[in-house]
């Protein structure tokens, strides 16, 4: 299995280094080269599938001569989202390929990047490889975001790479703590943290720092950005699998079982709702398909960090939440992944006789998504109210409000169907290995949710088949349904066309709470600098004042003023670098 296992990791970098090295050779065979391995470059994770297929049977590995002692493993938290990063990163290479996506080979390399670092999230033992990988796929999942080369892509990549460092930063002080409270294998990392006498600054930076990335309000305003920006095959990967690592590095490290911790817990329950139903009304506002999706996903991880709030609040259901929780991340990932991807394949599928299957993959995923009957959303939130339903809040049991978040999701999938619908298409071009790849999505999704659903339980509860169950999961559709023809009926009405052109034009720009972030920021870099400035004059001044009276002082120092001016060029740059300082400044105090 060693072999398997090296394998693993040495074919995607492998295959990167040769799209790289194919560009150092003349034009004509350079442009060959890379374009046969962009083709067969989901071939590059077959040792990963065969691992996650393999499961318990790979057996762990121990490599003592890497980094500070690497250690892997397939156990039931990371071998499902790994089947599930296979899947849905094989299908974007595949597209990047058959689609003629621009600049496809570059594309499909920090594609293999980031899926090597979101692999290693999933089955990394020790928190050094963990970190690694985290790191490793945040930041190749930058070119991703800005492949496009528009203006758009680069402010969205801007956005993307300052909220990941500073989820990296706090990531990594927490870790460091962990760590030095005796937790350098995963498996002894909750109860190092409950242990350890820094709990809560180590629990308040895991939620910061895995937040970023799994989209926790008001850390998400990254993501209704980088989603439109990144070519479809990688916003897939990027809602489908990459944020599911932020969920991973909660189940991963937060004392669930270990230590009650109510009001963390409680804090996080509050945040994810008001993810889960805030994202509604910002979403509806949006004239792009895929900024309405990533809102969509910002609902759906809410939903999501819900039952890690529980978990953290209430050790006795735990258990059963993060199972529930990897059921939905599963399914999540399937569902939005294919919905994301079929962004593509409508675009180049849309006409002809293949419009038929690709509108019908479209509506099972979207159905799937709100959680309707038989489907993979239907197993996965019956699984989760039933893991929280003894939990409550203010008052009201939980189990009660999350079943509203499928009409949320419900009325933001309709708006999304309705701009692909009327969006611009190109010529359908047939049955090909972006649309075939895709439907093994549409399929997979649902089977491998009610697989892993099954072996679960009695941990975890599945669905029946009762008129009850039934009318469970399709009462949050119907709701969404039925506001949404109340909706569009008021725009047929001529009384109120003034009020339907009026909401028509109302919009919210993607990543909503970003722009008076934005502007606080710009007021506040304004002060600093006009700060900077009088400090400047009046230093100069008085230095000046001296040197004339005494004439043996030099002139002001212009190497001290040359560095103070890159410095104050520098003002984001010197936020973070500030920041890292304190926080490591506050571990050396702790200590």
């Amino acid at each position: 299995m060693s072999v398997l296992w090296v394998s693993a990791i040495l074919v995607p970098v492998l295959t990167v280094a040769a799209l790289g090295l194919a560009g150092l050779g003349g034009a004509r065979s350079s442009e060959k080269g890379r374009e046969f391995i962009t083709k067969y470059a989901a071939l590059a994770l077959l040792p990963f599938g065969a691992l996650a297929l393999l499961g318990p049977r790979a057996g762990p590995i121990e490599l003592p001569w890497l980094l500070l002692g690497t250690h892997l493993t397939v156990d039931d938290v990371g071998r499902p989202l790994l089947l599930v990063a296979v899947l849905l990163y094989a299908a974007a290479l595949i597209a990047t390929y058959s689609s003629r996506t621009e600049r496809a080979p570059v594309l499909a390399g920090f594609l293999l990047a980031s899926f090597l670092g979101n692999a290693l999230v999933f089955v990394a033992a020790d928190t050094v490889t963990f970190y690694l990988g985290f790191t490793v796929m945040s930041l190749s999942a930058y070119g991703l975001v800005i492949h496009e080369g528009t203006a758009a892509a680069v402010r969205a990549g801007r956005i993307y790479i300052v909220l990941t460092l500073l989820g990296e930063m706090a990531t990594l002080a927490a870790l460091m703590m962990v760590v030095d409270a005796g937790g350098m294998l995963l498996a002894d990392a909750p109860s190092a943290v409950a242990e350890s006498g820094h709990t809560e600054l180590i629990v308040l930076l895991l939620l910061v720092g895995f937040g970023v990335k799994a989209g926790t309000v008001p850390l998400h305003v990254w993501l209704p950005l980088a989603h439109p920006a990144a070519p479809p095959p990688a916003s897939a990967v990027l809602s489908g699998t990459m944020i599911k690592a932020g969920l991973v590095g909660w189940l991963r490290f937060l004392p669930l079982g270990e230590v009650a911790m109510p009001g963390w817990g409680q804090a996080l329950v509050v945040l994810a709702l008001v993810g889960a139903f805030a994202a509604l009304v910002p979403g509806l506002l949006q004239n792009d398909t895929k900024v309405a999706l990533a809102y969509s996903s910002i609902s759906q991880m809410g939903f999501l960090a819900v039952l890690v709030g529980a978990a953290l609040a209430e050790p006795e259901i735990a258990s059963a939440c993060v199972l529930a929780a990897v059921v939905y991340a599963v399914h999540h990932g399937m569902a939005k992944g294919g919905l994301f991807l079929g962004v593509t394949v409508w675009r180049t599928h849309g006409d002809g006789w293949v419009r038929w299957w690709v509108i019908g993959g479209l509506c099972l995923l979207a159905l799937a998504v709100a959680g309707a009957p038989f489907g993979s959303g239907a197993v996965a939130k019956y699984a989760a109210k039933e893991a929280i339903e003894p939990v409550g809040l203010l008052g009201v049991e939980l189990a009660d409000l999350l079943p509203l978040v499928g009409t949320v999701s419900t009325l933001l999938l309709l708006r999304a169907g309705w701009l692909l619908l009327t969006g611009s298409r190109d010529r359908a071009w047939g049955v090909d290995g972006a649309l075939l790849s895709w439907s093994v999505l549409i399929v997979g999704g649902t089977v491998l949710t009610w697989l892993l659903a099954v072996q679960w339980t009695p941990l975890i509860s599945v669905p029946s088949r009762e008129g009850s169950a039934l009318w469970d999961a399709s009462w949050p559709i119907l709701l969404g349904l039925g506001l949404a023809v109340f909706a569009w009926s008021l725009t047929r009405w001529n009384q109120t066309a003034g009020i339907a052109s009026l909401v028509r034009r109302w919009t919210v720009p993607p990543g909503d709470l970003l722009v008076p972030e934005e502007r606080l920021a710009r007021s506040i870099g304004g002060a600093v600098m006009h700060g900077t400035e009088y400090v400047t004059g009046r230093s100069s001044a008085w230095a000046a004042g001296i040197a004339a009276t005494t004439h043996r002082i030099p002139p002001p120092m212009a190497a001290l003023e040359n560095i103070e001016r890159r410095l104050a060029s520098w003002t984001a740059s010197g936020i973070v670098v500030l920041l890292l300082g304190g926080a490591m400044i506050v571990m050396v105090v702790l200590r």
